[in-house]
């Protein structure tokens, strides 16, 4: 005799578009945004675009810029995708007092990095260094921007 069994009710779930991760060509294009954006500034940048584990997909270095910012622009991505927001928000808080941003694990208190979404998936990010923080942020946000 089997008490207890019923109709088990079937879960129906809304059906979640999923997108191919950020391919090279896109990444390419990405950068030279980016680029493009810079050279309007008079400033020599690298770019780094990583998928939404923070592992690199292109690290591009404009003729000038300095070697420091291959790391920064690595390290401002990786914040803008492990926190699922513009690396300028830290900088903001940290201009703001707030110093508990420094202790965060992998956030970057500098503009330049921004995460890179397709409707509500997270795709990537970019992270440009090499001109003043504004200048970075302007150019990723250029970047991210040209994929619409």
């Amino acid at each position: 005799m089997f008490i207890g069994l019923g109709v088990i009710p079937q879960v129906v779930q809304a059906e979640e578009t999923s997108f191919p991760p950020l391919s090279l060509s896109q990444a390419r294009l990405l950068a030279q945004a980016a680029e493009k954006k810079a050279a309007s500034n008079q400033t020599s940048i690298v770019v780094t675009v990583v998928d939404p584990s923070g592992q690199p997909i292109l690290v591009e270095r404009m003729a000038g810029a300095q070697l420091a910012s291959i790391d920064l622009s690595q390290r401002k991505a990786v914040s803008a995708v492990f926190y699922k927001r513009p690396s300028a928000t830290f900088e903001a808080a940290l201009s703001g007092g707030k110093m508990a941003v420094l202790a965060l694990p992998h956030a970057m208190p500098a503009g330049g990095g921004v995460p890179i979404f397709r409707k509500t998936q997270l795709m990537g990010g970019i992270g440009v260094s090499g001109g003043n923080n504004a200048q970075d942020a302007d150019a990723a946000n250029a970047a991210v921007g040209s994929l619409k």
